[in-house]
């Protein structure tokens, strides 16, 4: 009796095991509309892998995170990816990472979220007020919640999937973080840019009222050109 119950045990935890392990992995891009015409199909998330005899070792290298990015951006940060574009050779690893760089007194990498990624920032030079925001919870205690810290060389900040989130140099000197994201393609909505910079434009009423803006203000913001960091 005790030898069929574990043998149940263990068909039961087989079959829970292959049912945890049959998902559908997360997306690599914005989005994957079905079609049956194989004339117009794409690879799903955008790559496909290459003979392994045609391999050659420098796609799997990246050089140039030494040198400090163009800071003289409207706001003041340069940040510079090695993510599966730029870096074949991280196709299918899950990972990149960034270099960002920040003008003293007020450099700032805007409010933003990775759709598909978390990310861990390594601070190496200068002082940084870096935070994320939770979700609209329904718990008014954590509701839109700011996490933030001042953070100096050696420091560490974790931003959860897709929550918004940001850094500032609060120092009189620049400053040089590296992070890392566990996506070869994390995505990044900068939300300046995609609010008031899309393209056609939102009606100004929807951003006016969800603003509680004055239209004349939404079209002033409408009307700049919003550049990618």
């Amino acid at each position: 009796m005790l030898a069929t119950r574990f043998t149940l045990f263990i068909a039961i935890m087989a079959m829970i095991s292959s049912l945890a392990n049959a998902f559908d992995p997360d997306p690599l891009q914005d989005f994957c509309v079905s079609v049956n015409d194989s004339k117009n199909a794409v690879f799903v998330n955008g790559k496909i892998c290459k003979d392994p005899k045609i391999v050659i070792g420098d796609e799997f290298f990246f050089s140039g995170f030494n040198r400090p990015g163009n800071i003289t951006s409207p706001v003041g940060s340069k940040v510079t990816r090695v993510s599966v574009d730029e870096m074949p050779g991280l196709n299918t690893l899950g990972i990149s990472l960034e270099r960002i760089d920040y003008a003293a007194n007020g450099g700032l990498n805007p409010p933003h979220v990775h759709p598909r990624a978390s990310e861990i920032l390594y601070v190496m030079e200068g002082t940084l007020y870096a935070g994320f925001i939770a979700s609209n919870s329904k718990d008014p205690n954590i509701r839109n919640k700011v996490f933030a810290k001042i953070m100096y060389p050696g420091d560490v900040h974790v931003f959860p999937r897709a929550l918004i989130h940001f850094q500032m140099n609060v120092g009189e000197t620049k400053a040089v973080a590296f992070s890392s994201l566990n996506s070869q393609n994390p995505g990044i909505i900068t939300l300046a840019n995609s609010l008031f910079g899309s393209a056609p434009p939102i009606d100004p009423r929807v951003l006016a009222t969800g603003f509680q803006l004055d239209n004349n203000i939404v079209s002033d913001l409408q009307s700049r050109l919003w550049m990618q960091n």
